[in-house]
C-alpha cells in the first residue's frame, strides 16, 4: 500500500510538472511571436485564438481583481458598436471592432494568467527581451542591407522588424529596454554586464526606427524608472551606481549618435525626423487640423461616426486615440477608455514602489504604459497588441497586490482568533489557527513568501470562515 501511495504522489507531482512546463512554453510562446507582424492574421492571433480557450477551458480564472478591466473593455467595445450603426456601409467595420475585442480578450487573458501564477511574469518579460533582441536585430540587418530581403524589414527608409510599420516597431521595444535598464542599475555586476549587449541592440533598433514617438518614449520611460529607482533605494551607493549609470548612458548615447551622423543615409533622415513639427503636422490640413476638426465633430456625433470613416472623410487616419475613441467608438468607448487610463495610471502609482517581489516588472510596464498613454496624443493605439500585453501585466499585478493584501489581512485575523476566542469561553480555539504562526510576517513586503501568500489568500479565507465558530467574535 504504501508503494502503491508513493506511486501515486510521484504522478501527481509529475503531472503538475508537465502542466507547469506546457503553461511556461504556452504564455512565452505567445510573447515572442507578438515580435513578428508582418501580416495579418499574424502568427500571434492564430497562436491565441487557440491558446485562451483552451486555458479557459482547464481553469482560467477571472477574479473580481480583474473585474473593472474587463468591464471597460467590454463597455470600450460596445462602444465600437453602436458607432458602427451610424454607417451607410459597415465594409470593414465589423472586422474592426472584432480585432479591438480579440485585442481587448488578450489583455483580459494576461491579467488573468500574471494574478493566477506570479511566475509568470519573469517568462514573460525574458520572452519579450528575447524577441526585442530578434526583431531589432532583423531591422538593423535590414536597415544595411545586411541579409538577403532586407526591404522586408524596412520601410521608408526606416527600420521595421518583424513588423509593417516603424512606428509601432519602436514603441514596442520600449519596454524590454526599459527593464534591461533596470538591470543594469540595480543588478549584481555580472547581470548588469549581462544585460548590456541586449539592450545596445534593443536601443539601436529603436534609433533606426527613427520614430520619434519611439524616442520620447523610450527616453521618458528611462526618467521614470530611473527617478523610481533614486526614490526608492535609500542607500548612497545605490543612488551613486543610478547617477554613475545615467551619466555613462548619456555619454554613450551622444557618442553613438556622432558615430551614426558619419553615415549620409542616417544624417539626412535624422535630420528630418528630429524636426518637432512635419510638414503633415502643421500645415492647413495637417495633423493638427485634423485634432480641431475631428474634435468639433465629435462634440456634434455622440454616437461617433463609425470605425474606419474618419481616414476616407478628411484624407488622414485621426493619429489621436482619444479623437479616435470618440470617432469609432463613440462617447461610451470614449468614456471608459478614459476612465481605464486614469484607474489604471492612479491604481498601480499608489503600489509602484512596495517592496514586492513583482515591484521591478511592474515599474518597468507602469512607465511603459504611462508613455504609451502619452504617446497616444499623436498617434492611434488601439490595434497595438503589445499595448494590451501592458495593460494586461499592470493588471495582473494591481491584482496581485490586491490579493496579498487579503492574504496579509486573512493571516492577521487568524493570528488572533486564538485570543479572541479564548477571551469569550472557546477553550479549544487554538487550533483553528494550528501551522498558521508559522508563516512569518511580511506585511512590509521583505518575506520571500510573499508569492505564497498571494496564492494562499483564498484558501486561508475559505479556512477562516469553515472553522469560525456560529458567535465567536474575531478579530476584524
Amino acid at each position: 500500500m504504501k508503494g502503491v501511495g508513493g506511486t501515486a504522489s510521484f504522478d501527481r507531482a509529475a503531472n503538475a510538472l508537465l502542466i507547469t512546463l506546457m503553461r511556461t512554453v504556452a504564455i512565452a510562446l505567445a510573447v515572442l511571436l507578438s515580435g513578428f507582424v508582418l501580416s495579418e492574421p499574424a502568427p500571434y492571433e492564430l497562436w491565441l485564438a487557440g491558446l485562451i480557450p483552451i486555458w479557459a477551458l482547464f481553469g482560467l480564472r477571472l477574479s473580481r481583481h480583474i473585474a473593472p478591466l474587463v468591464v471597460l473593455l467590454v463597455l470600450f467595445n460596445i462602444g465600437g458598436m453602436i458607432a458602427m450603426t451610424q454607417m451607410a456601409d459597415l465594409g470593414k467595420a465589423p472586422l474592426y471592432i472584432a480585432v479591438s475585442l480579440f485585442l481587448a480578450i488578450t489583455s483580459i487573458f494576461y491579467a488573468a494568467v500574471v494574478e493566477s501564477d506570479p511566475k509568470l511574469i519573469s517568462v514573460m518579460f525574458k520572452a519579450w527581451i528575447f524577441t526585442a533582441v530578434g526583431t531589432a536585430a532583423l531591422g538593423i540587418l535590414g536597415y544595411f542591407n545586411a541579409v538577403p530581403g532586407a526591404s522586408l524589414f524596412t520601410r521608408y527608409g526606416r527600420a521595421t522588424g518583424g513588423f509593417e510599420d516603424p512606428n509601432v516597431f519602436g514603441p514596442f521595444l520600449c519596454l524590454p529596454a526599459l527593464f534591461l535598464l533596470h538591470r543594469v542599475m540595480t543588478a549584481g555586476s555580472r547581470v548588469a554586464l549581462l544585460a548590456v549587449p541586449p539592450l545596445f541592440i534593443i536601443v539601436f533598433g529603436i534609433f533606426l526606427s527613427f520614430s520619434r514617438g519611439a524616442w520620447g518614449l523610450f527616453v521618458f520611460g528611462a526618467a521614470i524608472v530611473t527617478l523610481a529607482l533614486f526614490i526608492q533605494h535609500r542607500s548612497g551607493a545605490t543612488r551613486l551606481r543610478i547617477i554613475l549609470m545615467c551619466i555613462a548612458a548619456i555619454t554613450a548615447l551622444a557618442v553613438g549618435i556622432i558615430i551614426a551622423l558619419q553615415i549620409p543615409a542616417i544624417a539626412t533622415l535624422l535630420e528630418q525626423r528630429a524636426q518637432l513639427v512635419q510638414d503633415y503636422d502643421g500645415n492647413r490640413v495637417g495633423r493638427f487640423a485634423r485634432f480641431a476638426l475631428g474634435f468639433q465633430l465629435a462634440m456634434e456625433k455622440p454616437f461617433g461616426i463609425g470605425p474606419l470613416v474618419f481616414g476616407p472623410m478628411f484624407g488622414e487616419d485621426t493619429h489621436n486615440i482619444w479623437l479616435k475613441t470618440l470617432m469609432d467608438y463613440s462617447w461610451l468607448g470614449f468614456a471608459s477608455y478614459l476612465i481605464l487610463t486614469v484607474w489604471t495610471i492612479v491604481a498601480g502609482f499608489r503600489i509602484l514602489l512596495r517592496e514586492r517581489e513583482w515591484q521591478p516588472y511592474l515599474l518597468c510596464a507602469y512607465a511603459a504604459f504611462l508613455g504609451h498613454v502619452a504617446l497616444g496624443s499623436i498617434i492611434d493605439t488601439d490595434h497595438w497588441r503589445h499595448f494590451y500585453l501592458i495593460l494586461g501585466l499592470v493588471w495582473g499585478m494591481m491584482a496581485l497586490e490586491q490579493r496579498h493584501q487579503t492574504a496579509s489581512k486573512v493571516s492577521g485575523r487568524l493570528a488572533m482568533q486564538p485570543i479572541n476566542s479564548m477571551a469569550n469561553g472557546i477553550p479549544d480555539a487554538g487550533h483553528y489557527t494550528a501551522g498558521m504562526n508559522c508563516l512569518p510576517d511580511d506585511r512590509n513586503g521583505t518575506s520571500a513568501n510573499t508569492t505564497a501568500r498571494v496564492q494562499q489568500a483564498s484558501l486561508l479565507q475559505d479556512r477562516h470562515d469553515k472553522l469560525a465558530p456560529a458567535g465567536s467574535h474575531c478579530a476584524r
